[in-house]
């Protein structure tokens, strides 16, 4: 029997049989939900294949992959996951699944690189087409194991190296000056605080504790809870400051989009010819920014949610010739410290 929900404005069909992959699509009403569930199982009961991978489109797959994945997680519209689908559905959608060769996803990826995509972007995207494609259809080659020996080697995918771009003062004050006032305001706390974008625009004027100058950042980016992890950050220094002056006329304390903020961010940056600076890039400009004031690895870290120190070692960019004005030299009287504290 199958399962039929309200998501939305829309209806879920759901199908689930002994043997078979599970089978969902969503429709305008119960009524066409309810038919369509019950043509799926006639065929299943007469033992037909529900959809030939073979005559099915690479934009089709993805759309079952996204109504299965409504089943279980749902795939947000703010998602990285969402971007990437959506690029494989432009370049790639019209294609036949079964047809798709090495050529295509090379021609692809060197499309996408023409773009401004990096190696270590098109090694999760073309991954992202490989998941898709080993659970929304049964029986489907392996076409991106096979093409990712000669991507690699044409350099086209690749791991993702560590940034250590940071702005200098000028450039962030050209861009603070040269962005929108929403965007400036946005823009000065993910330096204050380390926050991502995505974490900037969710937060929720309900969420703030003003007692204690924290704020309540839900579901933060965790390398194994996917779902959840909500944890209260502390507002320091001038990231209070830039909180308490934002409007409140809404139920977030920001109210832009991700994307919108990266692609203002980003203008702003050409049209004032500074090269290879990205939004992100504030995360590690604030997380420097955080040792340079002094915290250690253990207080930066409640504040940026890293989960691994080590993973923090790199925002420090000690220098050894730094150490030697932290050390006391050999036969200098070390200063007593006579206060309570």
């Amino acid at each position: 029997m199958a399962s039929i929900v309200k998501v939305g404005q829309r209806w879920r069909a759901l199908i689930r049989r002994r043997g078979h992959k599970s089978i969902c699509k969503t429709h305008a009403t119960k009524a066409a939900a309810e038919s369509w569930a019950r043509a799926i199982e006639a065929q299943l009961d007469l033992g037909k294949p529900v959809e030939a991978a073979a005559g099915m489109t690479v934009s089709r797959l993805i759309r079952r992959y996204r109504e299965l994945r409504d089943t279980v997680r749902p795939i947000l519209d703010t998602s990285n996951e969402h971007y990437i689908l959506k690029h494989l559905e432009a370049g790639l959608g019209k294609r036949a699944v079964h047809g798709l060769t090495t050529d295509d996803l090379v021609d692809w990826c060197m499309k996408r690189r023409d773009e401004g995509a990096g190696p270590y972007t098109l090694n999760i995207e073309i991954s992202k087409l490989g998941t898709v494609m080993r659970y929304a259809a049964d029986d489907l080659p392996d076409v991106v194991g096979k093409a990712r020996p000669r991507l690699t080697y044409l350099g086209l995918i690749g791991g993702g190296g560590k940034r250590e771009r940071r702005p200098t003062e000028d450039e962030l004050n050209r861009i603070l000056e040269a962005l929108p006032g929403p965007y400036a305001e946005a823009t000065r706390f993910a330096v204050a605080t380390a926050m991502r974008r995505s974490e900037i625009c969710g937060l929720l004027w309900a969420d703030l504790d003003e007692a204690n100058r924290l704020v309540l950042i839900r579901d933060r980016k965790h390398p194994r809870k996917k779902q959840g992890n909500n944890e209260w950050v502390p507002l320091l220094g001038a990231a209070w400051d830039i909180l308490q002056r934002q409007p409140r006329d809404g139920e977030r304390i920001f109210p832009l989009h991700p994307q919108t903020m990266s692609k203002n961010f980003k203008a702003v940056c050409d049209r004032l010819a500074i090269p290879d600076l990205h939004f992100h890039d504030l995360r590690h400009e604030g997380t420097s920014q955080l040792f340079e004031q002094g915290l250690q690895i253990q207080e930066v870290s409640l504040v940026t949610g890293h989960k691994d120190w080590r993973h923090l070692r790199r925002y420090t960019q000690l220098r050894p010739e730094d150490l030697h004005s932290k050390v006391v030299p050999i036969g200098a009287k070390r200063k007593i410290r006579t206060s309570g504290r």
